[in-house]
């Protein structure tokens, strides 16, 4: 059996979240799986958050580069990964992603999942270069008309293996994206689970994230839970089975290293929408759940938060003069002083970006209960 505070302990091991580690951007990235990057800064404020000596520029010439690629894959939503990684979790995500972006506003253009198949291998020549959002858009136009364009987009900019194109925005990608072709690779094509794809993200999502739960391998991706148990099954003994602190069972690489609870675990200011906090179905293990609401907003926006002792402690955003912290509980003095500690370090790297990041989601603190407030 595994008890609550050594699942978090070993989850934030997985995720460098201990100590930073000296790895590359890429090296990294490939550890700790994916990083979300709805918000263009995020994926920066979580490696700063892991690695040792970070610097944006590292991340840039891996975008530019494209070692590490931006991409809508888990849950339907933007994510960097390891270039090596992107097909194969492109793959696993087929059905989830077929079933989304060819569904009902993609019907209600009058488009069929025959017709998504005959666009594809089209659209993708189209963007064998980098092109523009309304280069697409004019395209798609083109070739099938103004009355389908809106409903054809919406679901060919998601369903289309296509990268994000870096430009020469704060953090590599701008408000209005480009797209290119994924490169070379079968199109994938159907419905049809990929077994030994989706066999492959589980053992990357354990590795990265685990021990974890058939629902939160299921939450991760965003798919079946019986497609996660059929995956499960054929992979037999490369996983072992523990016993989680509620007595689900909860699945783990054998000999995967798992802190003892005492490990101190240091505090850290994560970004929006960081990992962490959604890459399971049992948020506890890092939020307590009535703070769930508070970090979780009622439209998916994850706001950026405190770290304390391995869980969520309140939230944070720039303010003029430095981070301002809002602890929804007490903290302790050398709590105060580790997050102080990192907030100078986090202005500094705003400082020469974007000193005023996340700024378009301060309206939410407004909502926010009374809590102890401190300027660092």
């Amino acid at each position: 059996m595994i008890t609550a505070r050594e699942l978090n302990r070993a989850t934030l091991s997985r995720q460098l979240l201990l100590e930073r580690e000296s790895l590359t951007v890429s090296d990294g990235v490939r550890r700790v799986v994916a990083l979300q990057a709805q918000d263009p800064a995020s994926p920066y404020l979580a490696l700063w958050n892991r690695l040792t000596g970070f610097t944006p520029d590292e991340l840039d010439a891996a975008f530019t580069g494209r070692s590490v690629v931006k991409a809508t894959l888990m849950r339907i939503t933007l994510h960097a990964v390891h270039a090596e990684d992107y097909w194969v979790f492109r793959a696993a995500m087929q059905p989830t992603l077929y079933a989304s972006r060819l569904g009902s506003r993609f019907a209600a253009a009058g488009l069929t999942p025959a017709d998504a198949d005959e666009l594809v291998p089209e659209l993708l020549a189209f963007a064998g270069r980098p092109r523009t959002s309304a280069q697409m858009q004019a395209w798609i136009e083109e070739r099938l008309g103004v009355e389908k364009k809106d409903g054809a987009w919406w679901g060919m900019k998601a369903y289309a293996p296509l990268h994000h194109v870096p430009t020469d925005a704060s953090w590599s990608f701008g408000p209005r994206p480009s797209f290119i072709t994924a490169g070379t690779g079968p199109v994938p094509t159907g419905r049809e689970v990929r077994l030994q794809a989706l066999q492959t993200l589980i053992l990357r999502y354990v590795a990265g994230f685990g021990p974890a739960s058939v629902a939160d391998m299921a939450q991760f991706a965003m798919v079946r839970r019986t497609d996660v148990r059929q995956a499960l099954r054929a992979l037999g003994s490369a996983l072992e089975r523990l016993q989680g602190p509620d007595g689900s069972t909860l699945f783990d690489l054998p000999g995967a290293h798992r802190p003892p609870a005492e490990t101190p675990a240091p505090p850290r200011l994560m970004a929006m929408w960081d990992s962490i906090l959604l890459a399971y179905a049992d948020r506890s293990r890092v939020i307590p759940p009535a703070y769930r609401p508070l970090v979780i907003r009622s439209n998916g926006d994850v706001l950026p938060t405190l770290l304390v002792d391995g869980h969520v402690a309140g939230v944070w955003r720039p303010v003029d003069g430095g981070i301002e912290a809002t602890a929804f509980h007490s903290l302790a003095p050398a709590a105060w002083d580790g997050l102080a500690a990192e907030a100078q370090s986090l202005t500094t790297l705003l400082g020469d970006r974007e000193a005023a990041v996340y700024r378009r989601y301060h309206h939410w603190w407004a909502k926010l209960p009374e809590a102890d407030v401190r300027l660092l």
